[in-house]
């Protein structure tokens, strides 16, 4: 009974047919490993894999902040197996110069953040996910994304009951104390009389307030979950389809249609970070990036850059042979201005140095560039973080470009207008004005678009609102910088992409502040087309191994002929 009930199962199952079909296929070939040959053509009659479990479990990114990491385990041909893991960046909003209050109270909402989103990958998620194919990337995003979007909505209600509380306790509070405050007996403030001018009088010139600062959008406690486990998969579905998760994501956003080529993204390698809160006088620039011609292999850019670095690190380490003092022409006599020096390696992977004018940094570059036998603009480009958000005085309404030295928004506009005109080789400014001056970012893309690339990073605010509102300065910018953070998810990314590409903007994809030794960034910038890929120094382990990874790819893409 036994044997006939077998024997119907494997007939209902067509194994006698297929083991057949695969002894006939193998038989011209007489492989060495039989079984293993058998194995490979029957595996593809099994059931595709399927996640059983996931594992979250709180790690270090590159600077010894917590983060989360995000393991996947499939049952393949019947048996529990760990596909991959993948390790988040975090980042964090809290500017230089921030209170060591401040910094200790991110510290302590980073450590609750990555414990909550441990939480939700080990029991929530994990089971809301079992069963589901990793390579159906967009059945799993929708998912997470309505699992996050109900954590959101406990999170209001919970504020809202919060504050209905505090309400009603203030209301009792003013009812027991029934104090009526006495009328203020102060005298008004006169009122301002416009000045007079030489011949008759002039009315005031109004001054138009500047917008204020939007505040920045709280981020839900517990959101590394869902980008951790987002990528997780992506990374697992290339896993499963024995693709790399380039050609995975290129698939996905293609509608699974192979690319006949791929472009790698140029890289944005930082190479000066300078420091905003220095002694030095020079506020305007954060970072300074070298982009090599887009005619060279990507070895053959990095190679240009690090011979540009070690040259820098010379000149800073010896800054007795690098500009200093400074002619007034005005007053004829010489002003002191501090040669710049070395003050080590910043956490994005680049010397930190700082200067007194951005005419002293730039031709120290251009000094540089020359004593190797390089010329800015024609070997080697630059482009400019110029984070305005942390310049505004607001007590002043004005940036401050130069300690002591401040400018409108408008003289900001002028200002970038004349830098590009006198120095042509920066080819690119990255949030040269805050998201909120949406007026002088029309003007600036007026008059510099065809000029140099205006990207938004900061100023572009959270992908979640760009895909919502596509208007957020979009329109008025050249291209905008997308960072893989929080809640953000892969689909996100593709759909987001696909806007910019139809708007013909360019995408570039960013490294986070804390970085991860995960490499899947630079995977997700040759999939989906980027432009450029801004990834820090070259002198970061967590930095490197992204440089080294997109060396990596530029070779199997040159091998397979599909390199453009």
């Amino acid at each position: 009974r036994l044997r006939r009930e077998a024997a119907d199962y494997y007939r209902g199952h067509r194994v006698p047919e297929r083991m057949e079909e695969a002894l006939n296929a193998l038989f011209p070939l007489c492989p060495e490993d039989l079984y293993g040959e058998l194995a490979n053509y029957l595996s593809k009659f099994s059931k595709a894999p399927a996640i059983c479990k996931l594992a979250g479990r709180k790690v270090f990114d590159g600077v010894g902040q917590p983060t989360l990491e995000v393991e996947i385990y499939c049952t393949v041909k019947n048996y529990e197996k760990r596909i991959c893991s993948t390790v988040m960046a975090t980042h964090s909003q809290i500017p230089e110069n921030a209170s060591p209050e401040t910094i200790e109270a991110d510290e302590k909402e980073r450590n609750v953040s990555v414990h909550t989103a441990v939480e939700w990958v080990n029991e929530s998620l994990s089971t809301i996910l079992r069963d589901l194919e990793p390579t159906d990337q967009c059945q799993a995003d929708k998912m997470l994304g309505e699992y996050f979007a109900n954590k959101v909505e406990e999170k209001k209600e919970i504020e809202k009951q919060e504050e209905g509380q505090e309400g009603k306790e203030k209301k009792e509070e003013e009812e027991a104390a029934k104090v009526v405050p006495a009328p203020a007996l102060h005298p008004s403030a006169p009122a301002s009389k416009p000045k007079k001018g030489g011949k008759g009088k002039k009315g005031l010139v109004e001054v138009k307030p500047i917008p204020p600062a939007e505040p920045a959008k709280p981020v839900l406690c517990g959101s590394l979950a869902i980008g951790g486990t987002s990528l997780a998969i992506a990374k697992a579905g290339a896993t499963i389809r024995h693709v790399p998760l380039y050609l995975h994501t290129a698939l996905l956003k293609h509608a699974q249609e192979t690319p006949k080529e791929m472009t790698l993204p140029l890289p944005m390698v930082t190479l000066l970070n300078c420091e905003k809160n220095s002694p030095t006088k020079l506020k305007l620039v954060k970072e300074v990036m070298l982009i090599p011609p887009a005619e060279l292999s990507f070895k053959q850019g990095i190679e240009r850059v690090l011979d540009i670095q070690k040259e820098m690190t010379r000149l800073l380490e010896s800054p007795g042979k690098t500009p200093g003092p400074q002619t007034d022409s005005k007053r004829g006599k010489a002003q002191k201005s501090l040669a710049p020096t070395l003050k080590g390696i910043s956490r994005l992977g680049c010397l930190t140095t700082g200067y007194d004018s951005l005419e002293q940094l730039l031709l120290q570059m251009q000094i540089a560039c020359n004593n190797i036998d390089l010329e800015l603009g024609t070997d080697m480009y630059l482009a400019l973080n110029c984070a305005a958000h942390e310049l505004m005085d607001y007590g002043k309404e004005k940036y401050e470009i130069l300690t002591g030295t401040f400018k409108s928004p408008d003289e900001m506009v002028a200002m970038y207008v004349e830098m590009i005109n006198k120095f042509p080789f920066i080819i690119a400014l990255i949030d040269p004005l805050r998201k909120e001056d949406r007026e002088q970012w029309s003007s600036i893309c007026c008059a510099l678009g065809s000029k140099c690339y205006l990207i938004a990073e900061d100023a572009a605010t959270q992908i979640s609102k760009l895909k919502t509102d596509q208007n957020i300065n979009i329109a008025m910018c050249s291209g905008i910088v997308l960072k893989y953070i929080n809640q953000t998810k892969v689909s996100d990314l593709i759909e987001l992409t696909r806007i910019l590409d139809g708007q013909r903007h360019i995408t570039i994809l960013g490294s986070p502040d804390g970085e991860s030794s995960d490499e899947s960034l630079v995977d997700l910038a040759v999939g989906l087309g980027a432009r450029f890929l801004k990834l820090g120094g070259l002198s970061r382990g967590e930095r490197v191994a992204k440089y080294n990874r997109l060396l990596a790819i530029e070779e199997e893409l040159a091998a397979n002929g599909a390199l453009r």
